[in-house]
């Protein structure tokens, strides 16, 4: 299993624990065994990148399975990312948002879901709202200066001076208070989504150059693996942008074309956010790459998500909606996690209004999981392909041509 997180800066260990620790949550609940193991090496920093893994045992069905987990680190580069001062996180605000409204994309994408939209637009009003706070901090101290001078002395260069020196101590505060703003971001997270969308919009749906690096070091890792006659099958799992991320990797594994090994190949999308970026003009990669995985007989592809994860297009076949679905199109399989009906309702309860926790929840534990168990898919010992077999897509999903921009060429 290639695990591909989202836009994430934080070290690929957490998803290690939460695989270990949900794990285990979910095989109380379901009645089998499964054990994490480390590798021989966890985290190992090659001339091409930071790597990091572990390794699965698990007993289900009455059978024992092994699974190499390795995730595809991008963690780096999204700290790099991550680096703009605020000065200059406002002016990628400004960027961003004038790609996404004067290319048409935002109201292109507001056909689709709500949710993923408004997740969008929170971390412009977040910080907007920071910046007039600041600065009527600023002004309050210099106003209140001000008066203070008025009533002590009526000369004008008493007057003058005390006001320039009021108004440096108010930008001063201001200035305070948001970097204060900046160091909270660990629970707002106007930051964080705001570095995520600039970066994807940066090139305007075009991947940078050290993703495209890392997008063929992918690809060569799992073009390995593939080959390796020990696998019964190789997964990959993309959450989030890593959705997106997978999509152009496996592309790439495919058009290689050196496959000889027997094991199956199956790509699970989980929580989509694909058309922020399929939407955009410059887009073509991404394009293709839906376009030519999609037509593939070689991979099953299943895409889940959920309604009630309002940071993902949910149901949103990432094909069809960003208008390169033909009549060769094979997939993918679009369900949905149906949160509302796998947990339960004392949890759903406590989860529904915690929106960025539910979008991790494909990675956990489920109540009444039904036929998505991420835990029975990534170690289990039925493949993709044999899991999903005759399963219909989701009745609600979402399959008509959203995008404006629909080239697959440069």
């Amino acid at each position: 299993m290639f695990y591909i997180p989202g836009y994430d800066p934080i070290h690929p260990r957490r998803y290690r624990e939460l695989y270990r620790s949900e794990g285990a949550a979910q095989a109380a609940i379901s009645g089998y065994e499964i054990a994490l193991n480390a590798k021989s090496a966890e985290s190992v920093a090659t001339d091409d990148g930071p790597r990091y893994g572990w390794k699965v045992e698990a007993s289900i069905d009455d059978l024992h399975t092994t699974t190499d987990v390795e995730v595809l680190v991008w963690s780096d580069i999204v700290r790099g990312s991550m680096a703009p001062s605020i000065a200059q996180t406002y002016w990628q605000l400004i960027r961003t948002a004038w790609i996404y409204i004067s290319t048409g994309t935002l109201r292109r994408l507001m056909w689709l879901r709500k949710g993923p939209v408004i997740a969008a637009l929170y971390p412009v009003g977040v910080l907007i709202l920071q910046a007039v706070l600041a600065f009527l901090v600023a002004l309050l101290i210099a106003r209140s200066g001000q008066a203070a001078v008025a009533r002590i002395s009526d000369t004008s260069w008493v007057a003058a001076a005390a006001q320039l020196v009021f108004w440096a101590i108010g930008l001063g505060l201001g200035v305070a208070l948001l970097r204060w703003f900046r160091r909270m971001d660990g629970k707002i997270y106007a930051y964080y989504l705001m570095h995520d969308y600039a970066y994807s919009a940066a090139l305007s749906g075009a991947y940078a150059p050290e993703l495209e690096e890392r997008i063929a070091r992918f690809a060569g890792d799992i073009a390995v693996a593939l080959n390796d006659p020990q696998y019964d099958e190789v997964l990959v799992v993309g959450h989030s942008s890593g959705a997106h991320v997978g999509v152009s990797v496996l592309a790439d594994v495919l058009r290689i074309g050196t496959r000889s090994g027997h094991a199956a190949l199956g790509f699970l999308s989980l929580g989509q956010v694909v058309p922020m970026v399929s939407f955009l003009p410059r887009a073509t990669r991404l394009r293709r790459d839906l376009r030519d995985l999609s037509q593939r007989r070689d991979l099953t592809w299943v895409d889940v998500s959920a309604p009630g994860d309002g940071c993902s297009f949910a149901l949103c076949d990432p094909v069809a909606v960003s208008g390169v679905a033909d009549g060769a199109t094979q997939g993918p399989l679009v369900i949905s996690a149906a949160f509302s009906q796998t947990l339960s309702p004392e949890r759903w309860a406590e989860l529904r209004w915690r929106f960025f926790r539910l979008h991790f929840q494909y990675l956990c534990a489920f109540d009444a999981p039904g036929d998505y168990d991420y835990f029975q898919i990534t170690a289990g010992p039925r493949s993709l392909q044999d899991r999903y077999e005759g399963r219909a897509p989701s009745r609600s999903r979402i399959d008509v041509t959203a995008s404006k921009y629909t080239s697959v060429e440069p």
